[in-house]
């Protein structure tokens, strides 16, 4: 099967999991997710994720993070589509709830937060906001 937006699917998932409280997700693997995987470990949105090989594409299992039972992800929305891509220049980075979440961007120098960007001076695609 075939997706039209694979980063929907993956934050979709996400979304699911943290609303059934699961412990672990287990998403398609590529390579612009593993980024994105990597920078929601980075800014402790999840404990860690492993890489699994299944000889196709392999799959990305994230164990997310909860704490007293309330998951660490409050919100995770989707910004760029397909259908409408959404790019930001450095001065018009998007501030997520006032600074308290982060904007993941896809930018020439690779996949980092809003707050990273504005310290290397690059702007690029917003793929997603997570608080």
């Amino acid at each position: 099967m075939s997706l039209s937006d694979p980063i929907a699917d993956m934050l979709t998932r996400i979304r699911n999991a943290t609303a059934a409280r699961m412990p672990v997700v287990d998403i398609p693997a590529s390579g612009l997710k593993r980024e994105v995987a990597r920078v929601l470990q980075e800014k402790g949105f999840v404990k860690k994720f492993v890489i699994v090989e299944d000889g196709k594409q392999g799959v990305i299992k994230l164990l997310l993070r909860y704490t007293d039972g309330v998951s660490a992800i409050q919100g995770i929305q989707r910004t760029s589509r397909p259908g409408l891509r959404q790019y930001s220049s450095v001065d018009k980075l998007p501030k997520v709830r006032n600074g308290l979440g982060y904007a993941i961007l896809s930018t020439p120098q690779g996949v980092m937060t809003d707050a990273e960007a504005r310290k290397l001076n690059v702007g690029g695609e917003v793929l997603c906001k997570v608080w």
